[in-house]
């Protein structure tokens, strides 16, 4: 398909809202909003050099990172519960994100890292199509929580380099009672089948960046430690063992996460060893650490 057919079909998806596996159905452009809060423009929080991403990511010039406000999920122990909960953020039209996005390369990132995107499909399309048309070079990141609508990723064949998706639950209760999220583990997995076959493992430029490829995200969430290790063994079994996995240990319990006594803690060292121990056994060779 050409770029605009590409974006009209996806600007048809806001008329009775598609974008993501809720289907909550509202008509964005007529000022309507569903679960995400989203409405006709982006709304951005913030966007500058990121160097606290995957090294593969940051290199030595940084992440160009923008972050979406609101999102389509609502993990009960969000840290950044401010933007993508409340909302933090100004409304800004493509153009005006095309210009970040220039701006970002132009300051030396590495790639554009569109953190949260999946609610802003249609305009971020539009925004990147516009800046490669002026010039944008870098690769563009799909930094997302695994939670996408298959039909919508098919259509961003082409548009993304990186996908970076989470894996955070295996089983469906555990994402409905933390996340909101009904089907996310088949979701999930749906959907990091077709980002790995749009763009395949990793391949690092000459400076050790990646240029293009899957990198998944596994979160390890206190008490789910088994749900952790089912998804390694996906990605093993199901995609690839040379798939570059990030396995994390950044959890910590906040926003509501204390009105759920068995994830109100952080992650053992004990824990993490585990789990990875149990990734390498699975023939999982390139693991990213914290």
């Amino acid at each position: 398909m050409l770029a605009w057919e590409v974006l009209q079909e996806l600007s048809e998806r806001l008329k009775s809202c598609s974008l993501c596996p809720r289907r909550c159905g509202v008509n964005r452009t007529k000022g309507e909003r569903g679960f995400c809060g989203g409405g006709m423009l982006p709304r951005v929080a913030s966007f500058h050099p990121h160097f606290g991403e995957e090294e593969v990511l940051s290199g030595y010039r940084g992440s160009g990172t923008i972050f979406f406000s609101g999102c389509n999920m609502a993990c009960v122990y969000c840290q950044n519960y401010t933007i993508s909960h409340f909302r933090e953020g100004i409304e800004v039209t493509p153009l005006a994100l095309a210009a970040m996005m220039q701006s970002l390369e132009r300051q030396g990132c590495h790639n554009i890292n569109l953190v949260t995107p999946t609610h802003f499909v249609p305009q971020i399309f539009e925004a990147v199509d516009r800046a490669r048309q002026e010039g944008l070079r870098i690769p563009i990141v799909y930094n997302t929580s695994g939670y996408e609508d298959l039909g919508v990723l098919r259509l961003l064949r082409g548009l993304v380099d990186i996908y970076l998706p989470d894996m955070r639950y295996a089983r469906e209760e555990s994402a409905v009672r933390y996340s909101q999220a009904p089907r996310y583990p088949e979701v999930c997995r749906e959907a990091i089948r077709e980002m790995f076959l749009q763009v395949g493992n990793v391949v690092l430029d000459e400076e050790g960046v990646a240029s293009r490829g899957l990198i998944v995200r596994i979160l390890i969430i206190p008490s789910l430690e088994e749900e952790a290790k089912e998804n390694l063994r996906f990605l093993a079994t199901e995609i690839s063992r040379d798939v570059f996995v990030t396995l994390l240990r950044q959890y910590r319990p906040l926003y509501r996460a204390q009105d759920f006594p068995e994830i109100a803690r952080s992650v053992s060292d004990r824990t993490y060893q585990e789990v990875l121990e149990y990734g390498r056994s699975l023939g999982l060779r390139n693991f990213i650490l914290q």
